[in-house]
């Protein structure tokens, strides 16, 4: 009932008018070239783990990295065997910001490779991070806030979340920067996050209008080149300070995403609808089995017989009848229509599909 009343008065509000799209911020639309993230990944060691640990003889490799940490500590272990039950070798990624300088501390997830069942209250040992070109860009190192929590005891267990994945905020260091000299740059790429070409345009329009003078050109749906050199500005530091923020009204494209399993409709106020006409109901058929026994009576020569018994019906639900959508109509316009007449919202997300299958939906259907 209230996928319903949110679905009608969302129908309600799109249906009263065409609302145009708010200007954004250009850096909420677009990417700049050359300001990116950069992916770091490291393997290591969490220990102080209460007895959750991996089982060394099915992770050979935890066994590995323990003796090669404590040897580089001066503990020789060299044929010694030792089956602790409080560590675990685990995966660390992050994400390197860009512009990060050294000292810098960046957020890191810690994420378990063996049979640990839980890395609550582990602490992570010294663990390098190494980025895609094998160079080491940050150190990680600290206490892990495990995203969940498991108990069991001798014949029951309950796990809630996955509390063999954690965090640890701020718990790497850069060590090494990026070798990127962005004030150098003499030209920048604009890449928007959903290519178009009108909204190519508009941002174009509005960075020369800003600097009142050509300083941009759109190469295509997805790019706008940006000439620093023109814009009389200091460094390209302060051409983006002063572009990022210029409001630019975004073109959407018309588009209908539905979610089976919730039932959740969203779409697009630029969605329209053919003339077309539309019948939906549902037929429901119900087997009930409930076999009876009978028995002899007692110390009678008679056999106990299972007597089947079978109820089977046939239930046609009301749906709508045949209907017609005049051209031109809004899809707000008939999601109100069918709210009004009760259709359930996966009924309504059969209903769109079909009308999608017809060729009568104008606009880009999703289905996840």
């Amino acid at each position: 009932m209230k996928k319903l009343l949110g679905i009608m008065m969302l129908g309600t509000m799109l249906s009263t008018g065409s609302v145009h799209a708010a200007p954004i911020r250009l850096k909420d639309l677009v990417e700049f070239d050359g300001v990116r993230t950069n992916d770091l990944v490291g393997y290591g060691l969490v220990v102080g783990l209460n007895g959750t640990g991996d089982g060394l003889r099915n992770s050979p490799f935890t066994e590995e990295i323990m003796v090669n940490i404590l040897e580089r500590l001066g503990v020789n272990v060299t044929g010694e065997q030792f089956r602790p039950k409080n560590v675990a070798a685990v995966f660390v990624t992050g994400s390197l910001p860009p512009f990060a300088r050294a000292g810098s501390p960046i957020d890191v997830t810690v994420s378990a490779i063996g049979d640990a069942s839980s890395l609550l209250g582990g602490t992570l040992i010294m663990t390098p991070l190494n980025a895609a070109d094998g160079e080491i860009y940050a150190v990680a190192q600290g206490t892990i806030i495990a995203g969940g929590v498991s108990a069991e005891g001798a014949a029951a267990a309950v796990t809630q979340g996955v509390p063999t994945s954690g965090s640890i905020p701020s718990g790497a260091t850069v060590e090494r920067e990026v070798a990127f000299d962005f004030a150098e740059l003499t030209s920048l790429r604009l890449a928007l996050r959903t290519p178009d070409f009108t909204t190519a345009g508009r941002i174009e329009a509005a960075i020369n209008h800003s600097f009142g003078r050509h300083v941009a050109t759109m190469l295509d749906a997805g790019t706008v080149h940006l000439n620093i050199g023109e814009t009389h500005m200091p460094s390209p530091a302060h051409a983006l300070g002063r572009i990022e923020n210029i409001m630019v009204e975004p073109e959407r494209r018309a588009r209908v995403v539905v979610d089976q399993r919730s039932g959740t409709i969203v779409m697009g106020e630029d969605v329209r609808i053919s003339r077309v006409a539309v019948s939906q109901g549902n037929l429901t058929l119900r087997i009930q089995e409930a076999p009876l026994v009978s028995q002899p009576n007692p110390f009678s020569p008679g056999e106990t017989v299972v007597v089947p018994r079978t109820a089977v019906g046939i239930e046609d639900e009301p749906g709508i009848g045949l209907a017609e959508v005049r051209g031109g109509t809004s899809l707000s316009e008939v999601i109100a229509g069918l709210n009004a007449l009760g259709v359930a919202p996966r009924d309504m997300i059969d209903i769109l599909k079909s009308i999608k299958a017809s060729g009568a939906l104008h606009a880009e259907f999703i289905v996840r």
